[in-house]
C-alpha cells in the first residue's frame, strides 16, 4: 500500500469550516498549525508535498505584503517542490497576483470555499 502524501494545513484566521476531513477523505496525512511562523518550522521537517494556506493582505507585515512571501520563499527550497493551494479573499485577488508569481504550483479558491472544488484542485494535484 502506498504512503499517504503529507498535507500541512495553515490556518490563521479560521472563519470557514473544519477542512481536515476533506483531505483525509482525498487520502492525505494532515498536519495543521495556526501560525506561518510554525508552518514555517513543519515545512523544514515535514517536507509535505501539499500546503492549504489563507493568503493575508496587509500593511501590517512591514516590508512584505503579505504572509506568503515567507512561505514562498522557504517553498523554493523544497525539492520536489510542495503544490500550494491559496485560500484567497476575492478582494484581495490582485495583491495575492503581485505575490504569487514567484511560486508556479500554486492554485486558488476563493472565498467562501468550494469544498468540491477543493477536493477537484487536490484530486488533480495528485495525478
Amino acid at each position: 500500500m502506498p504512503q499517504k502524501k503529507t498535507l500541512l494545513s495553515i490556518v490563521e484566521l479560521g472563519g470557514y469550516p473544519n477542512l481536515t476531513p476533506l483531505y483525509e477523505d482525498a487520502g492525505f496525512n494532515v498536519v495543521s498549525t495556526n501560525t506561518m511562523r510554525k508552518a514555517l518550522n513543519q515545512l523544514r521537517r515535514l517536507r509535505p508535498e501539499f500546503i492549504v494556506a489563507e493568503f493575508i493582505y496587509g500593511p501590517t507585515y512591514g516590508s512584505q505584503l503579505s504572509n506568503f512571501e515567507s512561505l514562498y520563499a522557504a517553498l523554493q527550497t523544497l525539492d520536489p517542490p510542495a503544490k500550494l493551494i491559496a485560500l484567497v479573499n476575492k478582494n484581495d485577488h490582485t495583491h495575492f497576483l503581485t505575490v504569487s508569481s514567484r511560486y508556479s504550483n500554486t492554485a486558488v479558491i476563493h472565498f467562501p470555499i468550494d469544498q468540491d472544488k477543493l477536493k477537484e484542485i487536490l484530486l488533480t494535484f495528485t495525478e
